[in-house]
């Protein structure tokens, strides 16, 4: 965002105010490159993960020993047992309405040899400090959450026991093959998340984000059968300001409930996720 240090310079000219017909034009294109594209269909359709599905790390059930943290860091590992061969290489997903999707497997071997190894940058080189070996004694497949483009889903994971640390070392078992990358931004989203507002099924509840010397005068939408387009009308007052980035909320009324149709932003042309971040 043209960001420096210290001033945000009125020369970067990013936020100006967009007219009704400016973005009336902007959310048309919008829709057309969206519906019906490959992005749309793996969107409603199929698998999109909204977070990094691995390394998943250690399962969140309480305290993790800090030994067992520097340890992985350092990719201290050791098989303690016999991975088996013979696991599971496909499993199914349930998702929210109601359909099932049969995803293939990644072998016990595979993930181990994925999260067995160091991170990229170490700060400290076992076994210095209480760093020890992870001694895996065992695996099993179970399932974990994960957020989706469909919504929160179980999805099959393998979870390692390591001897002397109780929780287990969780890596999701989808092979990347099945899952389809989340679009990329090209520039800053500005409507970041959404949600519906109790007792009033026409109304979205935006968030987003805007500099410390914009002004906001208000948000809109353009909709259509299976698409809205959302934009928070900003103006950029033009002075010299300090470089932060606030969110804000903002409520909207649609001319008649969300259903089933996709939020998109019209800055990015992408999907606006649900869930607004509460302070």
């Amino acid at each position: 965002m043209c960001l420096s240090l210290v001033l945000l310079l009125s020369s970067c000219g990013w936020f100006h105010r967009v007219s009704p017909g400016e973005f009336k034009d902007r959310a048309q294109e919008v829709v057309a490159r969206w519906q019906g594209s490959s992005a749309d269909r793996a969107w409603r359709k199929g698998f999109v993960s909204l977070e990094v599905m691995n390394p998943r790390g250690w399962a969140r059930v309480g305290p993790i020993p800090a030994w067992a943290n520097r340890s992985a860091h350092n990719g201290a590992w050791q098989l303690a047992t016999t991975l088996p061969a013979d696991s599971p290489t496909r499993a199914n997903v349930h998702w929210p309405d109601g359909s099932v999707s049969q995803v293939p497997l990644v072998t016990t071997a595979n993930a181990y040899a994925e999260f067995s190894e160091p991170a990229d940058f170490i700060e400290e080189e076992c076994p210095a400090k209480g760093c020890r070996p992870l001694q895996v004694t065992g695996v099993e497949l179970d399932e974990v959450p994960l957020e989706t483009s469909r919504g929160t889903v179980q999805v099959p994971a393998w979870l390692f026991t390591v001897r002397g640390v109780k929780q287990k070392y969780v890596h999701v078992a989808v092979d990347p093959s099945a899952v389809t990358t989340r679009p990329e931004q090209v520039q800053n989203e500005e409507v970041t998340a959404f949600d519906l507002v109790v007792g009033k099924p026409d109304e979205l509840l935006l968030q987003y984000g805007y500099g410390a010397c914009d002004s906001i005068h208000g948000a809109r939408a353009y909709e259509t059968d299976h698409l809205v387009v959302v934009d928070v009308d900003e103006e950029y007052s033009g002075e010299m300001c300090p470089a932060i980035l606030k969110t804000a909320t903002i409520t909207i009324t649609l001319t008649r409930p969300l259903g089933d149709r996709l939020v998109l932003d019209s800055g990015t042309g992408l999907p606006v996720v649900r869930g607004v971040k509460r302070r």
